[in-house]
């Protein structure tokens, strides 16, 4: 059974669900590809309860990781791409072209893009941090605001630059 509970964050309400197996999904409002529900109750776990609190600290800038057990499901090389991204480190960022580098699948950028907006566990594995090869703040099913906010949180971003 999928329980879930919906928490207050600085980016609007964010949507959380775990299992037996661990932390499964947080999910924005208007979430580009959001879960299937179907199976989600809403309830309370120690899983659901870390994840709170943990995002809670991130948002207050005491925490730049996370100790969560994570249960993403998806392809072989989904997951691949999301473990990836769990090893950019807090404040820095990376392109999707350095990503795809990153895990020897020099021409997969388009793929690696795909993968990373279907992310079912932004911010802990931070999606976020993989940006334009330009620079630019490029798709985020947070939306692009929402990446802006998470990057000037962590300082990857220049604080007087404004994207929006």
């Amino acid at each position: 059974m999928m329980l879930c509970r919906r928490i207050d964050s600085p980016v609007g309400p964010l949507m959380l669900a775990a299992d037996a197996s661990g932390l499964r999904h947080i999910e924005f409002r208007d979430n580009r590809h959001p879960a299937d529900r179907s199976d989600w109750h809403g309830g309370d776990s120690e899983v659901l309860q870390a994840a709170e609190a943990q995002l809670g600290e991130y948002f207050a800038g005491t925490r730049r990781a996370f100790n969560l057990p994570l249960a993403p499901r998806g392809t072989d090389f989904q997951l691949r791409v999301w473990w990836e991204l769990a090893r950019i480190p807090f404040g820095q960022t990376i392109s999707y072209a350095q990503l795809a580098q990153r895990l020897d699948n020099p021409n997969g950028t388009r793929a690696v893009g795909a993968a990373n907006g279907r992310n079912p566990l932004p911010i802990v594995l931070p999606c976020h941090r993989v940006i334009g090869a330009d620079g630019a703040l490029t798709g985020f099913g947070g939306g692009l605001p929402t990446k802006d906010f998470l990057l000037r949180l962590e300082g990857a971003l220049p604080e007087q630059s404004g994207l929006f």
